[in-house]
């Protein structure tokens, strides 16, 4: 439809200036929000959901440290607290493919509620939804929101775009590129079940372990690894769908349907269930997250009726619940100063500006690197500063890169690298009154260093 209306031009009401703001509070966007607030400045966290953690709530994606193992190096910082103290508080249970503990995506809710209440200088704002930047020239000066309580305006002296899909930069007329639909990572939609019976679904995996090898099963499932990965313990479900399908419970066409489980509970509750795969999926386009949300439950329901039907322990299995929203790993990546590559993320980058290290731990795009050897890359402050738009930096899965580097620097613990790279860069702009392009990357390094963040 090619029909438009005129929107009236109106006052909004300023509700709130602030030193930071952040704008999504995701593992990109939490982290950075705490991190500036520990560098001593005032700090406004928008939300657009009823509470923080992004992915790791909103969808249900629990295991933000699957990838651990034994010779991994670690990040440190955020990105590890947020794991400690969801042990502390109750909200964590051992990973079932790693060293690591899969974080409760409800209890972590809790956790986040935490960490931004002892931050005095923190003031969170959920429920309101990201509208436009406010810009002078190409200065952004804030943003618009819209919530129950109308449009309202927030100014900021600096930006934090922790959106995941670049969606403040792209409006601000930044530099942005969209990955071709056809060639997006799928979109997920997370559920958990209950009613497993602990015992037998254990004696199930004992009985037939697999591996990341038998992630290469064809089709929709053919990885490449580095050869170290193939005889690693997978909790890799594929069996059960394809019984489905050949007794006709699946429709064919569904063979993308498999996938992993995180943690089974000993209430009986099989948890961050990641088998739903959906290619296609916008989530820049609103009505293509509105098909695939759907779509994404009726496959849920043809999963557990396999599961129930294939799957040890599994026969009075239901459903708990779905994660709140679908998930998205591939839409728009921000031009940067410096854009990762392939060849830093597989090659250990290094950089003199670094803000934050990651494992090599490469996931998407028919990649499997799971960081065994002690390998890992730095991120450079570069890397989350975006051309042409000033007082704006960009944190989490839209910071610029190529198609392989996304594939590392999208996973949700390297998100919080960069998100608290990003909050202390813009708190010591604010302190020293320097633009961000002339920050002298020591300075955020002695205050990551403070903070216990890694980045040599």
């Amino acid at each position: 439809m090619n029909k438009t209306i005129l929107e009236p031009s109106r006052e909004i009401e300023v509700i709130k200036e602030t030193d930071v703001l952040v704008v999504g509070s995701g593992p990109g966007g939490l982290p950075a929000a705490l991190s500036a607030a520990r560098a001593g400045v005032e700090v406004t966290l928008v939300e657009r959901f009823g509470c923080f953690g992004g992915n790791l709530t909103v969808v249900g994606v629990e295991g933000m440290h699957w990838y651990r193992h034994e010779e991994t190096v670690e990040s440190d910082g955020i990105c590890r607290e947020f794991e400690e103290k969801a042990i502390e508080m109750g909200a964590a249970v051992p990973e079932s493919q790693s060293l690591s503990h899969e974080i409760d995506s409800e209890g972590f809710k809790l956790v986040a509620d935490q960490l931004v209440s002892d931050e005095a200088n923190l003031y969170p704002m959920l429920h309101r939804s990201f509208v436009a930047p406010v810009m002078e020239g190409d200065t952004i000066k804030g943003i618009i929101t819209e919530s129950k309580s109308g449009r309202e305006a927030i100014l900021a002296k600096r930006v934090i775009d922790a959106t995941g899909d670049a969606d403040v930069t792209f409006r601000a007329g930044g530099l942005c590129h969209k990955t071709p639909t056809e060639e997006m990572m799928a979109a997920s939609v997370m559920f958990h079940v209950a009613g497993v019976n602990k015992t037998k679904f254990i004696e199930g995996v004992k009985s037939d372990p697999q591996t990341y090898s038998d992630w290469s099963g064809g089709g929709e499932w053919n990885i490449e690894t580095s050869g170290k990965e193939d005889e690693m313990f997978s909790p890799f479900l594929k069996k059960p769908f394809e019984k489905a399908i050949k007794e006709g419970l699946i429709p064919p066409h569904l063979n993308t349907i498999a996938g992993t489980w995180g943690a089974i509970h000993d209430s009986g509750e099989l948890t961050y269930m990641n088998l739903i795969h959906l290619d296609g999926c916008d989530g820049t386009d609103a009505d293509s997250l509105t098909d695939y949300e759907i779509e994404g439950r009726k496959q849920v329901r043809l999963a557990i009726e396999a599961l129930r039907n294939y799957t040890p322990g599994c026969k009075d299995i239901r459903l708990r619940n779905f994660g709140m929203s679908i998930g998205i790993r591939d839409t728009r990546k921000v031009e940067c100063l410096y854009d990762m590559t392939e060849s830093d993320v597989r090659n250990q980058g290094r950089f003199d500006d670094s803000i934050g290290i990651f494992p090599e731990f490469i996931d998407g795009y028919g990649i499997l690197i799971l960081p065994t050897t002690g390998r890992y890359f730095q991120i450079p402050y570069r890397n989350i500063v975006p051309k042409k738009i000033k007082h704006l930096l960009v944190s989490g899965r839209s910071t610029g890169g190529d198609r392989i580097s996304h594939a590392a620097t999208r996973n949700m613990a390297c998100c919080a690298v960069s998100g608290q790279g990003a909050g202390i860069a813009a708190a010591i702009s604010v302190k020293l009154n320097k633009d961000l392009l002339d920050l002298d990357p020591v300075l955020i390094q002695k205050e990551l260093k403070k903070q216990g963040a890694r980045y040599w």
